[in-house]
């Protein structure tokens, strides 16, 4: 790498939605942007999470100076307890994320040994080469920001996830003049928030939500549950003003949104009059026109609290006709399924639901295309990189650069695991690292080989095999015996399973001469099954070989 030149490298967020992890290198020195996780598509079958490849940063992990998070979504900081003890080096972040990792770090007993430094926007510091100062932008979460980075080649200003809200929750607008000042100052480049690129006009306010939930609290005649992300603290905090309006209490449930609202209201990001907020045993004793239930759930998680309402599996709320349920989010792509499961069955227990494509009450927290505009407008850079966003959002972001006369030979649409090198003059897509998914479940890192054998499954079954074999011979003793699994059940298939057995019996009368070797019969088992069930049914169920020496 040329000593004069800036290195961008995405391992995660570009080409998808989630999973966001950004690094610039400079000189041997690296700092690294967010570390998002990405919820599971449908094929995935078993994974919780999908984090970065970090093999990269792995092997260079003595070059790292420190991780900047934006803000405090889990597509930007959930993968921190599976990264951090294997990177070891400093987070920074503001006040509320510091607050929202803190939280996730102690769930996984991390929060000792990690490193988080709180920043302000507005108060420049140095990390080794590289200059680094916050500025405030707008979300669906208060505290969020995007980083100018000043490097020995130019500056670069990273948006995180933006849009430009003049009317905020927290009365906190993004921070124009600065963002003009970055711009008079001059910027190399501009790394900016691609998700709703394709979405003309500008994103509406989150008042729009606020006069939604006022409205619905005042005329619901029963109790009123309001569903969304655990992180989404401005929302939370319309539905405890509507609800202080509305003469209702307010009850929450579900670990997570227990936990960070706890944390919200310690550190002022919340405020709720004395007595608005309820203990889940005085619930019961409370008209329904009395109350306001916050829960995690709004995306048909399987264990979240809403679900288990959905089911009358929750311990303390049970659904009655008469309440008003609200999922005040959008579903992420691949949960629709779920979502529109449990919206089917809070119907059937006789609750209104109201979610984004019938009522106003969910708006996203990302640009639109003119706010788009005007943020190019202000910062005026020399060049130009769309982030955070499938690829048909990046190309639809390029598009409205070009429209403000930046060209073609500016603007680089890259893919997770790209190298832009980036000097004064020019730059260029050098190579590719190894980028890809690691996909997680409960009990820890997948292989990309599990999935393979969970698909395989899923399609096709299993058959287990059972041979007892003579310990001194290495010969069967009785025809093997076959156990089908989401293939063919015996009683359907009888006929097809015993010529099976028949083509175990040969194969291992073949193979006497190898019979001490068991990977050489396992191998022709599963070689001469395959072959003929494939045959006979177009199917390839997984076939396990298992011998019990007698």
């Amino acid at each position: 790498m040329a000593k004069d030149r800036l290195r961008i490298i995405p391992l995660g967020g570009l080409g998808e939605i989630g999973k966001n992890m950004m690094v610039l290198e400079f000189d041997d020195q690296i700092l690294v942007i967010d570390c998002g996780v990405m919820f599971p598509e449908e094929e995935m079958l078993g994974v919780d999470l999908v984090i970065p490849d970090i093999t990269y940063l792995r092997e260079h992990r003595d070059k790292i100076l420190a991780i900047l998070i934006t803000h405090g979504h889990e597509d930007h900081i959930g993968a921190l307890p599976f990264l951090l003890p294997e990177l070891d080096v400093p987070v920074y972040c503001t006040k509320l994320t510091h607050g929202l990792i803190s939280v996730k770090l102690k769930e996984h007993g991390l929060l000792e040994s990690s490193e988080l430094n709180i920043i302000a926007p507005g108060q420049p510091f140095k990390l080794g080469p590289f200059g680094v100062e916050a500025f405030r932008v707008n979300h669906s979460i208060p505290d969020a920001v995007g980083y100018a980075i000043r490097t020995p080649v130019g500056t670069v200003v990273h948006t995180g996830d933006f849009k430009f809200d003049h009317t905020p929750v927290d009365g906190l607008p993004a921070d124009f003049a600065r963002l003009a000042e970055l711009g008079r100052e001059g910027v190399l480049l501009l790394l900016s928030d691609s998700t709703y690129a394709e979405v003309p006009g500008y994103t509406p306010s989150e008042l729009v939500v606020g006069r939604t939930l006022h409205h619905l609290m005042a005329e619901a005649p029963g109790r009123v549950i309001i569903a969304t992300f655990a992180s989404l603290i401005s929302r939370i905090q319309q539905v405890i003003d509507a609800s202080a309006k509305n003469q209702r209490r307010v009850f929450v449930f579900g670990r997570s949104m227990v936990d960070n609202v706890a944390m919200a209201l310690e550190l002022g990001y919340l405020s709720a009059p004395d007595g608005l907020l309820g203990r889940p045993d005085e619930l019961r004793r409370m008209r329904p026109n009395q109350v306001s239930i916050i829960t995690t759930g709004a995306q048909g998680e399987p264990t979240s609290a809403l679900v288990r309402m959905a089911n009358r599996d929750h311990r303390q709320v049970r659904i009655v006709p008469g309440d008003t349920v609200v999922l005040s989010s959008t579903p992420i792509p691949g949960n629709e399924a779920l979502v529109y499961r449990t919206i089917d069955n809070l119907f059937k227990q006789g609750a209104d639901v109201l979610h984004s494509k019938v009522a106003e009450v969910h708006v996203h927290g990302h640009a639109a295309q003119e706010e788009l505009k005007l943020l190019l407008n202000l910062v005026t850079p020399k060049f130009f990189v769309p982030i955070h966003g499938e690829y048909r959002h990046l190309v639809a972001h390029t598009k409205l650069a070009a429209s403000l006369g930046i060209g073609a030979e500016r603007c680089f649409v890259l893919e997770d695991g790209n190298v832009l090198e980036l000097g004064p003059t020019g730059g260029r897509v050098e190579s590719r690292l190894p980028y890809g998914h690691v996909y997680v479940d409960g009990v820890g890192e997948l292989a990309h080989v599990v999935l393979r054998d969970r698909k395989l499954l899923s399609l096709d079954g299993i058959l287990v095999v059972i041979m007892a074999i003579d310990k001194q011979t290495g010969r069967l003793v009785t025809r093997p015996d076959i156990v089908s699994r989401g293939f063919i059940e015996a009683r359907d298939g009888e006929p097809l399973l015993e010529e099976t057995k028949d083509l175990v019996v040969k194969a291992l009368e073949q193979t006497e001469k190898h019979s001490a070797d068991w990977s050489f019969v396992q191998t022709q088992v599963r070689e001469t099954l395959g072959r003929f069930l494939y045959e006979r049914t177009r199917r390839r169920p997984m076939i396990l070989p298992v011998a019990v020496e007698v």
